[in-house]
């Protein structure tokens, strides 16, 4: 009895800690792989986000990918340069103040 209780919290604590990781981070999907980016805050905005068939410039439009790291992601994988993506990001940005 005090086996299967045991058994039933470490069963509950690890779902709860998945969840956890599920709403701290994004996972972004491309070419038949994944990449993690941490959220700034827990959430299940963008947690699966796939970058195939989206320009750079559409995905650096989102508030939440951007400012969560996705530019530094997007160079990593070679879909902009580092000028570009400083440029986009503060466009973005400014547009967001604006708001």
């Amino acid at each position: 009895m005090l086996n299967q209780r045991i058994k039933h919290y470490i069963l509950y604590a690890v779902l709860i800690a998945a969840g956890w990781f599920v709403m701290t981070h994004h996972f972004i999907y491309n070419d038949k792989w994944f990449h993690l980016l941490k959220k700034a805050e827990p959430s299940l905005h963008y947690t699966f986000y796939s970058l195939d068939n989206r320009k750079a410039e559409n995905v650096l439009k989102i508030d939440i990918l951007r400012q969560d790291g996705i530019g530094t992601l997007l160079v990593e994988l070679g879909k902009l340069d580092d000028e570009e993506r400083m440029y986009l990001e503060q466009k973005y940005d400014m547009d967001a103040e604006m708001e």
